[in-house]
Parts: C-alpha cells; sequence; structure tokens
C-alpha cells in the first residue's frame, strides 16, 4: 500500500509543479484580440468557421489555388502590435499549401493570383501553445500576403 500511496504524490507533485501552457486554449483570447485589431485599424474582415480572419483588398484575377496548390507568396509576418517576425523579398517564396501553418492552407485560397490582403490567424491556426523560435506560444499572427502565382 505504501507503494501507491508514493506513486499518487509523486504524480500529485509532478503535476501540481506543471506551469506550462501546452493545453490553455487561446481561442477565446486569441478572437477577443483580432476582433479589437480589426476595430482599431477600420478592416473590413471577414471571418471564416476555423476561426480565420481574412481581409481581401485585391481578389486578383488569375488562377485560385487550392489547399494542395503550390503557390508563390510574397508576404510580411508580425504581431498584433506592429513587430515583424518574418518577411519575404518582393519575389516571394515558393511551397506547398499543405507545407505550411493551417492558416495559410486554408486563407491562401481565398485569393487568385495576383490577389493581396491579410490573413489575421489564432494560435491554433498557427504554431498553437508551442510556438517556435522567435514566436511565442498563443501569438496571433498576421501576414500581409500577395499571391504572386500558382505554380
Amino acid at each position: 500500500m505504501k507503494k501507491y500511496t508514493v506513486l499518487v504524490l509523486v504524480f500529485a507533485l509532478l503535476t501540481a509543479c506543471n506551469n506550462s501552457d501546452d493545453n490553455v486554449d487561446y481561442r477565446e483570447k486569441n478572437n477577443e484580440d483580432i476582433i479589437a485589431y480589426i476595430d482599431n485599424n477600420n478592416l473590413n474582415a471577414q471571418k471564416s468557421d476555423s476561426g480565420l480572419y481574412y481581409v481581401i483588398n485585391e481578389l486578383g484575377s488569375g488562377i485560385q489555388p487550392t489547399v494542395t496548390s503550390n503557390v508563390t507568396v510574397a508576404y510580411k509576418g508580425y504581431f498584433l502590435n506592429g513587430q515583424t517576425f518574418d518577411q519575404s523579398d518582393a519575389n516571394g517564396v515558393s511551397f506547398g499549401l499543405q507545407q505550411v501553418i493551417k492558416g495559410w492552407t486554408e486563407g491562401i485560397p481565398y485569393f487568385r493570383e495576383g490577389g493581396k490582403g491579410t490573413l489575421l490567424i489564432p494560435s491554433h491556426l498557427g504554431y498553437g501553445n508551442q510556438g517556435r523560435p522567435g514566436i511565442p506560444g498563443g501569438a496571433v499572427l498576421i501576414f500581409d500576403i500577395h499571391l504572386i502565382s500558382v505554380n
């Protein structure tokens, strides 16, 4: 019986000491923050069922990609406070839409070649609770994008 008591105590101790945000659901907070950003910047954004917000400044007139397309996109990625964390050059970057974060896989197909706009991506469609170097867990990501081509 002592073995089980010790195991229960060890488990309780480890659980109580876990300060990880791995299980935090940021959806509600991210949504509130995105709505405030949209209001403060007078954006005409639409919201998808997944929670992605997008602004279409120019729809474009070329081919419309699908979630399995390979595309070339010029972009600037930044946080709600305006701090840039990534940016391509004007020639853009080519990639398959199944090789990127969910917000891009879903959002890029709202545009046609030549299209420009903004994706406002909650963390569950970005890098989640863990984040990545330079991007904290739970972060909303904003991308100004220009869909140069569907390859």
